[in-house]
C-alpha cells in the first residue's frame, strides 16, 4: 500500500450551462393598422428580418409573425447570441507604392507588415474578426427595417413631421418591445425606445404589461384580452358564427375574406347575432349582402329554403357585460339605415324604364377613339343579333338577343349602380324583370359580363351567350383596330380578360365561331395557351396545331389539341415523334421538300457545295422524276426495293387518306390512330434502309418517301413544334 496520504474526493459541483441561443421577440405597437394591410406586413417583416440575419451570418430555427389591429411583430426562435467569427480581407495599395501609403494602410486597419501578401501586384491582408453580440446586430437591423418598411400607405405625425427625415409609419408608432431572451435590445427610433412593456386590450386592459421574454408574451396578452395569432382569431369568428347561425335555425353564408377582415379588426373577437326588418327583403338579396358585407363587415344568413334571412352576424371587439345586447342594437340601427337607403335607390330606379336610362348612354364616352357607350351598345346589339341569325349561338332568339344587348348597359346610369358599382349588370337584370322584360332578356342583361375571371360561371343560356360574347368580341376588335392592344404587362382595358372570357364562352358552349385572322387570332392563341396551360395542357401542342395555319375555330382546335396530347403522351405517339424528328432532320439537312421533286428541268433540289450535283441528271429528265415520285407513292416501286421501304409505302398509302378523311370529319382520335400505324414501319425503315444510297435515283426516291411521311404527319399536326 502506498504511503501517500489518502484523500476523500467530494463530488464536483455541476458546471453551470451557458446558453448559446435565445428566442427574440419584436413587437411594434401603433394606432390601428388597416386589416387589409396586416397579412402583407407580416410577410414583409419576416422577409426583411431574415435578410438582416443573413447579412450578419445569423440564422434562426424559425420566424413566426403575428398581427392585431394595434400591433404586429415576430418571434425568431433559437437565435445565436453572437455572430460567428469572420475572415475580413483588406485591399491595400499597389506593390511598390510609396512607403508612406503602405504605412498609412497598415495603421488605419491595425495590421502589421508581415500580414501583407501580394496578389497580382496589389497588397492584401486578412484578419479574423471575432463575433459580435447579436443584440447589437438586432438594434441596427430593427431600425433599418422600421425606417424602410414598405407600407402601401404611411404617414408622419407630430412636431417631427415637419422634416422629411422623420419616421413614416402606417399609423403613429407608440411602442417597441425588443427582447433577446430576457435581455432588452437597445432600440431607439425617433424617440420611441424599446422596452419590455406593452399594453393589453384597449377597453379590457389598457394599462401596461411587462413581458419577460418571447415565452410568456402570447399568454400574458391573452390574459389581458388580446389574441395575437390572427389564425386563432379567424377560427373563433368562423366557428362561433356557424354556431350562432345553427342555434337560430339558419345557415351562415360562408365568406373567408370577411372572416380574415374581421380577424384583422379585432383583438378579442366576439361574434353576435342581429336581425333586421323582413320588409327589406324586397330589395335584391345581392344588394343586402353587399351592404352588410362592404359597409358593415357583417355575415349574412339563409333560411331553410335557401333564401336570404332577415338576420346578420357582426363581430364585436369586446366581451360586453350585457352579453352584447347594446352592441347588437346599435348595429341593427346602422344596418337599417343602410338598407333604407338601398331600398330608396332601388324603388326610384324601378320607376324609370330601362329604355329611358339607355338613352342617357349617348352622353357617356366609352373611349375617346371609340365613341360613346351608346355607340358600343349599338355595335353589340348588331353583333349579338348576327350571332343568333347565323345560328352560331344555337337556339338564340335574334329579337331577344338584340333587345338584351340594347339594354345591357342601361343600369350604369342608375342610382343603385352609382351606389354599388360592383352590381352592374345584376341590377339591370332585376330592373328588366321588374319592368316586364322576357326572362331570357333579363338573364342576359344580368350575366352579360360573365365570366369575369377564372372560376367564374360561364353563361350557357343562348341569349346570354350571344350578348356576353358580342360584348367581349366588340371590345377586342375595337381596341385592336384602334391600335391599342395590350403591351407587355400593361393591359389598361382588360383585353386579356375579355379574350379569356370569350374563349371560355366559345369552348364551354361548343360554338363554331371563326376568329378573324391576323393580330386578333394571334392574341387569342396566346390567351388560349395561358388558359390551357392552367388546365394542364402543354403549350407546345397548341403551337403544333396553330402552326398548320388556317385553324381559326377554337372548338375544333381544342379537339385537335386534346387528341394530340393523348397521342403524344402515349407510347406510340412518343415513338412516332422520334421517327418524325429523324426524318425531318434528314430533310432539313438536304433542303428537301416533296413538291420540289417535280420542279422544272434544271432546278437544283439539293444545294451545291462546289461539287457536281449527283442528282442533276434526274432534274434534267421530267419523265424520270415523275417515275421516282410515283415510286414514293407505291405505284411503281422497283422489285429490288427493301421490304422495310415497301412496308412504309404500303402503310402510307393506307394511312394518309384515312388520316385526311378523319381530319375532315373532325374525328381527330381516328386521325391520330391512322398516324399510329406509321410508327412500326418508320422505325423499321431507319433500321434497315440507307437513305443516302449511292444511286441518285434511289436516294431521291427515299428522300421523297421521308418527305411524304412528314407531310402525312403534318396533315394532323406540325410535329416540329412538339418538345421531346
Amino acid at each position: 500500500m502506498s504511503d501517500l496520504p489518502h484523500r476523500d474526493h467530494a463530488p464536483l459541483d455541476p458546471v453551470p450551462h451557458t446558453p448559446t441561443t435565445a428566442d427574440f421577440l419584436l413587437e411594434l405597437r401603433s394606432e390601428e393598422i388597416p386589416a387589409r394591410m396586416q397579412a402583407k406586413a407580416r410577410n414583409d417583416l419576416a422577409r426583411l428580418f431574415a435578410e438582416e440575419l443573413a447579412n450578419a451570418d445569423l440564422e434562426a430555427s424559425s420566424i413566426e409573425t403575428f398581427a392585431t389591429p394595434r400591433r404586429f411583430g415576430l418571434v425568431a426562435r433559437a437565435l445565436p447570441l453572437e455572430t460567428p467569427e469572420m475572415t475580413i480581407e483588406f485591399k491595400g495599395p499597389r506593390v511598390g507604392a510609396p512607403e508612406q501609403a503602405i504605412e498609412g494602410f497598415l495603421k488605419k486597419n491595425g495590421l502589421t507588415r508581415d500580414q501583407l501578401y501580394d496578389r497580382s501586384g496589389v497588397y492584401f491582408a486578412e484578419r479574423i474578426a471575432t463575433g459580435r453580440p447579436t443584440s447589437n446586430v438586432l438594434a441596427f437591423a430593427i431600425e433599418r427595417i422600421v425606417r424602410a418598411f414598405p407600407w402601401p400607405k404611411s404617414m408622419r405625425w407630430g412636431a417631427a413631421s415637419a422634416s422629411t427625415a422623420s419616421l413614416r409609419w402606417v399609423r403613429p408608432l407608440q411602442g417597441i418591445v425588443a427582447l433577446l431572451g430576457d435581455a432588452l435590445v437597445p432600440v431607439d427610433i425617433d424617440g420611441v425606445e424599446a422596452s419590455a412593456t406593452t399594453t393589453g386590450h384597449r377597453f379590457h386592459h389598457p394599462g401596461p404589461i411587462t413581458i419577460g421574454s418571447a415565452a410568456d408574451y402570447a399568454e400574458k396578452l391573452r390574459l389581458c384580452h388580446v389574441i395575437v395569432d390572427p389564425d386563432e382569431r379567424a377560427a373563433i369568428i368562423r366557428d362561433r358564427a356557424q354556431a350562432l347561425a345553427s342555434e337560430a335555425g339558419l345557415t351562415l353564408v360562408e365568406d373567408e375574406g370577411l372572416v380574415a377582415e374581421n380577424a384583422g379588426l379585432t383583438e378579442w373577437p366576439v361574434p353576435l347575432l342581429g336581425r333586421f326588418d323582413a320588409d327589406y327583403l324586397d330589395v335584391p338579396p345581392e344588394v343586402i349582402q353587399l351592404t352588410a358585407r362592404t359597409n358593415q363587415k357583417y355575415f349574412v344568413l339563409k333560411d331553410e329554403t335557401g333564401a336570404l334571412a332577415p338576420a346578420f352576424i357582426c363581430t364585436a371587439n369586446i366581451e360586453a357585460s350585457d352579453g352584447g345586447a347594446a352592441i347588437v342594437a346599435g348595429n341593427q340601427r346602422v344596418l337599417a339605415a343602410r338598407l333604407s337607403d338601398a331600398r330608396f335607390f332601388y324603388e326610384q330606379d324601378v320607376k324609370v324604364p330601362l329604355d329611358e336610362q339607355a338613352a342617357k348612354l349617348g352622353s357617356i364616352v366609352f373611349h375617346e377613339k371609340l365613341g360613346t357607350l351608346a355607340d358600343k351598345v349599338q355595335r353589340v346589339a348588331d353583333l349579338a343579333e348576327w350571332l343568333a341569325i347565323e345560328a352560331i349561338v344555337p337556339g338564340c332568339d335574334p329579337d331577344h338577343a338584340r333587345r338584351a344587348a340594347e339594354l345591357c348597359k342601361a343600369d350604369l346610369v342608375t342610382g343603385m349602380v352609382g351606389e354599388f358599382p360592383e352590381l352592374q349588370g345584376l341590377i339591370g337584370g332585376y330592373l328588366a324583370e321588374a319592368q316586364g322584360e322576357p326572362k331570357a332578356v333579363a338573364e342576359a342583361i344580368r350575366d352579360h359580363y360573365k365570366p369575369v375571371g377564372q372560376g367564374d360561371d360561364v353563361p350557357t343560356a343562348p341569349v346570354t351567350v350571344a350578348v356576353a360574347l358580342a360584348d367581349k368580341l366588340d371590345t377586342l376588335r375595337q381596341f385592336f383596330d384602334a391600335g391599342m392592344p395590350p403591351t407587355g404587362s400593361k393591359d389598361p382595358f382588360a383585353l386579356r380578360r375579355a379574350a379569356l372570357g370569350a374563349i371560355q364562352i366559345v369552348t364551354a358552349n361548343g360554338l363554331r365561331l371563326p376568329i378573324a385572322s391576323g393580330d386578333l387570332l394571334d392574341f387569342f392563341a396566346d390567351r388560349l395557351k395561358v388558359q390551357q396551360r392552367e388546365a394542364g395542357v402543354r403549350h407546345d401542342l397548341i403551337d403544333a396545331i396553330f402552326a398548320l395555319g388556317g385553324e381559326d375555330d377554337l372548338v375544333r382546335l381544342l379537339a385537335r389539341v386534346t387528341a394530340l396530347q393523348g397521342f403524344v403522351e402515349g407510347g406510340e405517339g412518343g415513338n412516332l415523334l422520334a421517327g418524325y424528328k429523324r426524318a425531318a432532320n434528314i430533310l432539313k439537312k438536304e433542303n428537301w421538300d416533296l413538291p420540289r421533286v417535280l420542279a422544272s428541268p434544271g432546278e437544283q433540289a439539293i444545294p451545291q457545295t462546289g461539287e457536281e450535283d449527283p442528282l442533276s441528271e434526274v432534274d434534267q429528265a421530267p419523265g424520270l422524276a415523275a417515275s421516282i415520285a410515283s415510286q414514293a407513292h407505291g405505284s411503281d416501286l422497283p422489285p429490288d426495293a427493301p421490304a422495310a421501304e415497301r412496308a412504309l409505302v404500303m402503310v402510307l398509302d393506307e394511312a394518309e387518306p384515312r388520316a385526311a378523311k378523319a381530319v375532315e370529319a373532325e374525328d381527330f382520335g381516328a386521325a391520330m390512330a391512322a398516324l399510329a400505324s406509321l410508327r412500326g414501319p418508320i422505325d423499321a425503315f431507319f433500321e434497315e434502309v440507307t437513305v443516302n444510297d449511292p444511286d441518285p435515283a434511289v436516294r431521291r426516291r427515299r428522300l421523297n418517301l421521308l418527305a411524304r411521311f412528314k407531310n402525312a404527319v403534318h396533315g394532323v399536326a406540325d410535329f416540329s413544334k412538339i418538345e421531346g
